[in-house]
């Protein structure tokens, strides 16, 4: 999502280590289902019988029955997270928000049918709630006609809350599922997104048009809310079709594509002065050095900064495995990942996320070091700046 739309969130709680949030824009949606259902409730025998109190009970029945469907959306969400953290996906954080729901995951998961899951987890958990509401409903009847109300308004909304996100455009469940069946069937999770992105845009474009044509009273339905939805469809569709896009471009790249150019590897037996005359003074400037044996075996990394613990003067005597030496002496050597060049650069950036600042040891089929590869290699290499690969589940309210 935009990160315009989630500023400000206030936080409100956790469950199973998960941070719930609230933006500023969902106290406007709290306003308006609070005013919407008390204006229903006020029209019930028992409210109007309390005469000069009716408008405050119609108000306050509206406001807990806006906030029990809220409650909903978070139980859908953390249907979303259970699926995620059953697969040992991180739930970063669940956000309410003036369109419904949002679970934050770390990463996407490595499947489609484990995609599918967690996809459709959400829904499965708001049609469980329409059931579970509906048999309290028929079944305890001494229940007073308020309380009836209310479980029908709830269990309604959960019905629809869960048939509208399996709409099958992205960013609702159902493009998300749309994007796993694809996925499966093209063996792509580039393509299925790009499908669920575009289908979502469709939708966008279809709620915005329906919502303009009921507000000019054109046709008796959809309304501005319609819009404002449609207009959210298309934005986060629109931003996932780009994510497919540049998915894309990155399958169709290798890893040897975004090596940090420039020689990066040097043997451990050099000088520091031949180290500098070789690859620094007249070259441009590079992060990391990649220092091995004579058989090309990786020893460790240099930066152009560690030299500065080195008198000049001692430069001709010290090599750069003394240097190596010295360093480990106060800390530990510092571990690579190791990926091949003829990978693409799909798999290579779910890497790089898992320790952003620690660049990616990039050899061949005879494990010989050809260099590194880092985020910034990446980016250069596609001209454009790679997204994160964090995945949102969002749970989007229907409009009325």
């Amino acid at each position: 999502m935009n990160s315009n739309w989630m500023k400000g969130n206030l936080r409100f709680g956790q469950l199973f280590g998960i941070p719930f949030f609230v933006n500023p824009s969902w106290f406007l949606v709290l306003a308006l289902g609070t005013l919407s259902l008390a204006d229903d409730f006020g029209r019930l025998p028992s409210i109007q019988a309390l005469g000069s109190l009716a408008i405050g009970g119609a108000i306050a029945l509206g406001l807990i029955t806006t906030l029990l469907l809220f409650a909903s959306v978070l139980a859908h969400e953390l249907g979303h997270s259970a699926a995620a953290i059953a697969q040992g996906i991180e739930v970063k954080s669940i956000t309410l928000f003036i369109f419904g729901g949002l679970a934050l995951l770390a990463k996407d998961a490595q499947t489609p049918m484990k995609s599918l899951a967690i996809a459709i987890a959400g829904p499965l958990v708001s049609f469980g709630l329409f059931f579970l509401l509906t048999f309290v409903q028929l079944t305890m009847s001494g229940l007073p006609l308020t309380i009836i109300v209310m479980l029908k308004f709830l269990a309604g909304l959960n019905l629809i809350l869960g048939l509208f996100n399996l709409i099958p455009g992205m960013p609702l469940d159902g493009g998300n599922v749309l994007r796993a069946v694809v996925w499966q069937i093209t063996g792509n999770p580039s393509t299925g997104l790009l499908w669920a992105s575009r289908t979502g845009q469709g939708f966008g474009i279809f709620a915005i048009t329906i919502g303009a044509l009921g507000f000019l009273g054109i046709s008796p339905y959809g309304s501005l809310w319609t819009a404002f939805l449609g207009f959210f469809l298309l934005q986060n569709a629109g931003l996932s079709a780009q994510s497919a896009q540049i998915q894309s471009k990155l399958d169709q790249r290798t890893v040897e594509d975004a090596l940090i150019s420039g020689p990066v590897v040097v043997q451990g037996n050099r000088s520091i002065r031949g180290f500098v005359n070789d690859y620094v003074i007249g070259k441009t400037a590079l992060p990391l050095y990649i220092v091995t044996d004579e058989q090309g075996k990786y020893l460790g990394l240099i930066k152009p900064s560690d030299l500065n613990t080195i008198a000049t003067s001692r430069w001709t005597e010290i090599t750069l495995v003394d240097l190596l030496n010295e360093r480990i002496q106060d800390e530990a050597p510092l571990e690579l990942t190791t990926i091949r060049n003829h990978q693409s650069l799909l798999t290579a950036v779910p890497l790089l996320e898992q320790n952003p600042n620690q660049p990616l040891l990039v050899v061949n089929n005879y494990d010989q070091i050809l260099g590194l590869l880092t985020r910034s290699s990446v980016r250069d290499c596609l001209a454009a700046v790679v997204p994160d690969r964090t995945v949102e589940i969002k749970t989007a309210v229907p409009p009325e």
